[in-house]
C-alpha cells in the first residue's frame, strides 16, 4: 500500500500529513480525516489506514499545528478557532482535495462543521463522529456523566477542584475513570491511542476547551452552531458509541436537525468507536461513503 508524506505551508510553519493508498482519477474520492482533541495528533485514528487496502480509497491525515509531527510553534495567538479551520482548508487545497469527503471526531468535528458551513467547494459528503454541535450542551451531558461515577471518585474530584489542585496524581488517576468509562473502555488502551493523549499538547487543550471535559472555561466555551446544521443539505453520516462521552441524547439532537443524516450507533464502544469496534467502524464509513458516490454517479447519469 502506497503511502506519501509531506507538509502544507500555515502562516510561517509546517502541517504534517499522510496520504494512503493511490489516488487516481477515476478512482474513488479521497477522505480526509480530522482528529480529534484539541491538542491530539492523529494517531488514535490510524485504524482508518486500514481502509484503502479494503475498499480502495486513499485516506489522508494530518497532524494540526502543535501537535504531533507537524509543528510546535511557541505562539499562543495560534491557538484559535479560526487557525485550524483555515489549516483544514490549506490542507485540502494543498493536496487538491475536490471533491473530498470530511470525518471529523470529536473537536475534528467542530472543525468540519465550521469548514462545511463555509460552503466550500468540492466537500460530496460528511462523517461525523461523536460530534459536539453545542460546547453548552455537551459541558452538561460531560456533568451528569461526572456524577454517574462512584462516590470516592467523585469526592476526588471535587475537592481537587475545589482546592485547584487538579495537578495533583491523585486528582489524574481519578479522571481516568471517567475516561475509561466514557472515552474508551479497551482494557489497556491500544498504543496508537496512547501515543496520541500523552503526547497530548495541554498548551492547545486547555486555550481552546479547559482543564476537563466537564468544565469548559477556553474560547469554544460558549462555541454554538447547532441553530445553523439545517444550512448543511449533503449526506452525513453520524456515528457514536452507547457509552459515549458525546451522549445519545447529545448527538441524537444533532441527527435530528441535519437535514439528510443517517446514525450508526456502536453498542460495544464509547468515544472511540473507530478503535473499539474497528472492522465495523470501517464497514460502516466504507459502505456511507460507497453508497454517497453511486447516489452521485446515478444523478448525474440522470441528468
Amino acid at each position: 500500500m502506497s503511502v506519501t508524506e509531506g507538509t502544507v505551508p500555515l502562516r510561517g510553519h509546517r502541517t504534517w500529513y499522510r496520504v494512503v493508498g493511490a489516488r487516481r482519477p477515476t478512482g474513488q474520492v479521497p477522505l480526509l480525516v480530522v482528529n480529534g482533541g484539541p491538542g491530539c495528533a492523529h494517531d488514535y485514528l490510524d485504524d482508518l489506514a486500514a481502509l484503502p487496502e479494503e475498499t480502495g480509497r486513499p485516506v489522508v491525515f494530518y497532524d494540526q499545528i502543535g501537535c504531533g509531527r507537524s509543528d510546535h510553534p511557541d505562539d499562543p495567538s495560534l491557538w484559535t478557532l479560526e487557525t485550524f479551520v483555515a489549516e483544514l482548508a490549506a490542507v485540502r487545497e494543498t493536496l487538491g482535495l475536490d471533491p473530498v469527503h470530511l470525518l471529523g471526531h470529536s473537536w475534528g468535528g467542530q472543525l468540519a462543521l465550521e469548514h462545511a458551513l463555509a460552503r466550500p467547494r468540492g466537500l460530496m459528503s460528511l462523517v461525523l463522529a461523536s460530534p459536539v454541535a453545542s460546547a453548552p450542551a455537551y459541558q452538561a451531558e460531560t456533568r451528569r456523566l461526572k456524577e454517574s461515577l462512584p462516590t470516592g471518585v467523585r469526592e476526588v474530584l471535587d475537592r481537587h477542584e475545589a482546592a485547584g489542585t487538579t495537578g495533583d496524581p491523585e486528582y489524574q488517576e481519578a479522571a481516568l475513570a471517567f475516561y475509561g468509562r466514557f472515552l474508551c473502555r479497551l482494557e489497556p488502551w491500544p498504543p496508537h491511542l496512547v501515543r496520541s493523549f500523552t503526547g497530548m499538547n495541554r498548551d492547545v487543550y486547555e486555550t481552546l476547551w479547559g482543564g476537563v471535559e466537564w468544565n469548559l472555561t477556553g474560547s469554544l466555551a460558549d462555541w454554538d452552531v447547532t441553530a445553523r446544521l439545517g444550512e448543511l443539505d449533503l449526506p452525513v453520516l453520524v456515528t457514536s458509541g452507547r457509552h459515549d462521552v458525546a451522549t445519545p441524547a447529545l448527538v441524537g439532537a444533532v441527527v435530528a436537525a441535519l437535514p439528510r443524516a443517517t446514525w450508526t450507533l456502536f453498542e460495544n464502544s464509547s468515544h472511540m468507536a473507530s478503535a473499539e469496534e474497528p472492522e465495523r467502524y470501517r464497514r460502516a464509513v466504507g459502505t456511507f461513503l460507497a453508497d454517497v458516490e453511486a447516489a452521485e454517479s446515478g444523478a448525474r447519469a440522470a441528468a
